[in-house]
């Protein structure tokens, strides 16, 4: 058994979510959702979603934390892992509610990757089937998508207006925390993952959030139902 996520089993897919919270409210919306760990807080579900098993599991803060997690999921036989959380823009059209699905994640070298990889210099991007799936689904029900890259830091304090340009001039248009690593890491161990991410903010901009925590809570479950559909639906 997992050191951090003591659950017997979860579903071979998952949506994994860094709030504990938005865990909790994912799991609401599912059929017969338990709760099979709570240890570290890393809250995780397994309920059912038209007739399908899946999982909804808590990956923290930060891409070196959230891979701990990955990993463990992977090793209790998660097989297709979407990222869903929120992220910020960090160009000035990309606006507080609409949605990004990365095709890639940007990284600071280092780190994880370093350890992981040694010298060689990996590309982390997404399965395409299962990101075109996302992308498409979220544009039939009339939502704003960017399908783009995006910039996955470990310093959430870090960024600064001129920090993000550089980004941004090279085809990014939003910043959050794991997407890298969960791309590489689910390369490396051969299942599939994706992610859809909530624009709530843009840090070109501080003062363009979501209106309130009740808009963002029924932006993320609209959005949750259709990842939901998604992977219910995967062959």
């Amino acid at each position: 058994m997992p050191y951090h996520i003591r659950a017997e089993r979860v579903s071979d897919r998952v949506i994994v979510v860094g709030d504990p919270g938005r865990a909790r409210l994912i799991s609401s919306i599912l059929e017969d959702a338990r709760l099979v760990n709570e240890n570290r807080g890393l809250l995780t579900y397994n309920g059912f979603w038209r007739g399908r098993e899946l999982t909804v599991a808590t990956h923290g803060m930060g891409g070196a934390g959230a891979t701990i997690v990955f990993e463990e999921l992977i090793q209790l036989g998660g097989r297709v892992l979407v990222r869903y959380g929120t992220t910020g823009g960090i160009r000035e059209d990309v606006e507080p509610g609409d949605f990004v699905v990365p095709v890639s994640a940007f990284y600071h070298p280092g780190g994880l990757f370093k350890q992981y990889f040694g010298d060689l210099c990996v590309s982390p991007a997404p399965d395409l089937e299962l990101t075109w799936r996302l992308s498409e689904s979220l544009r039939g029900r009339g939502l704003r998508v960017w399908a783009a890259p995006v910039v996955s830091s470990d310093a959430f304090y870090a960024e600064t207006p001129e920090i993000v340009k550089r980004w941004s001039e090279f085809g990014a248009v939003s910043v959050e925390m794991e997407c890298a690593s969960l791309f590489a890491v689910s390369r490396l161990r051969g299942v599939r993952s994706s992610s859809v991410l909530l624009v709530n903010g843009n840090i070109l901009y501080p003062g363009k959030r979501m209106i309130s925590e009740g808009e963002l809570e029924d932006r993320l479950l609209a959005g949750a139902r259709i990842i939901l559909d998604v992977l219910a639906e995967l062959k």
